[in-house]
């Protein structure tokens, strides 16, 4: 599958990761699972004691999203964060710590957002395309 993402997504992805750095930043990405599609993002706190290599997306958020989504608000398709010092792939701690619930995950380092599907095996890259809309 690949992805189609707006470049302004990427932009918002990039200037969100370069105001929290040295902080990882978090947050949920909205759109369409079945199509592939990332039409929005929404910062989340990363309540992790250890922000600068580590995060966790505030439970609060989480559990506000999958609400909306019941309630055909957007589709939860996935999350996001920063890697401050480190590479646009997934750290040894986010394999450790996936869900392996097919959901899309967007890295940012530097100027830099790959994207990732958290599966059974781990994760596998995901190309994208930029869209317009």
């Amino acid at each position: 599958m690949t992805l189609q993402v707006t470049s302004e997504l990427l932009d918002t992805l990039l200037a969100e990761a370069e105001a929290a750095h040295p902080r990882e930043c978090c947050g949920l990405l909205f759109g369409g699972a079945e199509e592939g599609r990332i039409d929005s993002m929404a910062p989340a706190p990363n309540i992790h004691p250890q922000p600068e290599t580590h995060f966790e997306i505030d439970p609060r958020a989480l559990i506000d999203a999958h609400r909306a989504s019941r309630l055909a608000g957007p589709e939860l398709v996935g999350y996001y964060h920063s890697h401050p010092d480190g590479k646009a792939r997934p750290s040894a701690t986010d394999t450790a710590m996936a869900a392996r619930d097919a959901m899309i995950w967007a890295i940012v380092a530097g100027q830099r957002v790959t994207f990732w599907r958290a599966g059974d095996a781990g994760f596998s890259a995901l190309p994208y395309r930029l869209v317009t809309r």
